[in-house]
């Protein structure tokens, strides 16, 4: 058996959503991301990026952009410096095989990293992370900060938990994993 870990999107669960986000000095924190991230990480918890970033497939960013704008945020939540940290990135078309909803990213981190996808988590604001979760066998978290109201009925019956901030989220992370670390 192998380690949980947390598996989290990027765009309006992490960081604000800016389309086709290519500028690092753009990149801003969602309220007690940082806070909790850093919870999460203290507990020994890997954590992945999971994000669709169809731009790079449309021509409108770089995979190196994509790169500058995931450092920035690392840097922002005080990660830069973490020995374990990856972001996986679907960044073909929009019919891209591995986009979620589809749970590709996470099974490829998981056979990469070792890791349980059954005592891992998936946290995300869109139906599709909570799909791709699901899809997965991980719980999953609908962080509420930025859910989309399209599909946030859908996204709330489909998911574990619905946390309506990150401080939330974290501690119902650390309670269902704590036997996994």
């Amino acid at each position: 058996m192998g380690k949980a870990a947390v598996f989290l999107d990027r765009d309006d669960t992490l960081i604000e959503n800016v389309p086709y986000l290519g500028d690092p000095e753009k990149v801003r924190l969602l309220p007690g991301t940082k806070e909790a991230i850093q919870k999460l990480r203290q507990s020994g918890l890997p954590l992945i990026v999971v994000s669709n970033q169809s731009g790079v497939g449309r021509g409108l960013i770089t995979k190196e952009q994509v790169r500058s704008v995931d450092a920035r945020m690392e840097q922002l939540m005080g990660l830069q410096f973490l020995e374990y940290r990856h972001c996986f990135a679907a960044p073909g078309d929009p019919y891209d095989e591995r986009r979620k909803p589809s749970p590709l990213m996470l099974q490829e981190a998981a056979t990469e990293h070792g890791l349980d996808l059954s005592n891992s988590v998936m946290v995300g604001n869109r139906l599709s992370d909570i799909q791709a979760g699901h899809s997965a066998g991980c719980q999953t978290v609908l962080l509420k900060l930025r859910a989309h109201s399209e599909d946030e009925k859908e996204s709330t019956a489909l998911a574990t938990y619905s946390a309506e901030d990150w401080a939330k989220a974290a501690d119902w992370i650390l309670s269902k994993t704590k036997d996994q670390l």
